[in-house]
């Protein structure tokens, strides 16, 4: 069974930057995409960004287009989430998962990184 270990988050000031790292073991990420999320404090888990193995399309929530990255690393089985320009209502636990098969689903997720933005 495959597992997902988040880590890179952090306390960082608006404006500065964090990488955040998802690493696999126990297998692989399997052969469709792999995705970012994020929940604040009282609010629902919200989807930030994704991307496929095979051609490394991208997609994101339009809160964070333009100042977060998503990027894989096929030989360390690795997706990152580059953070830069940081708000504080970036405040969040962030979490990596995976829809292995292409079905629609997360069918498996890391246990999240701490990341706060003090302003």
């Amino acid at each position: 069974q495959v597992q997902l270990v988040e880590s890179g988050g952090g306390l960082v000031q608006a404006g500065g930057s964090l990488r955040l790292s998802c690493a696999a073991s126990g297998g692989t990420f399997g052969t469709y995409k792999t995705g970012w999320f994020r929940q604040a404090p009282g609010k629902e888990r919200e989807f930030v960004a994704s991307i496929r193995w095979s051609n490394g399309y991208t997609t994101y929530a339009d809160s964070v287009k333009g100042r977060l990255t998503i990027s894989r690393d096929n030989a360390k089985n690795t997706v990152y989430l580059q953070m830069n320009s940081l708000k504080a209502v970036d405040t969040a636990v962030y979490y990596c998962a995976v829809d292995r098969f292409g079905s629609g689903s997360w069918d498996v997720w890391g246990q999240g990184t701490q990341v706060t933005v003090s302003s």
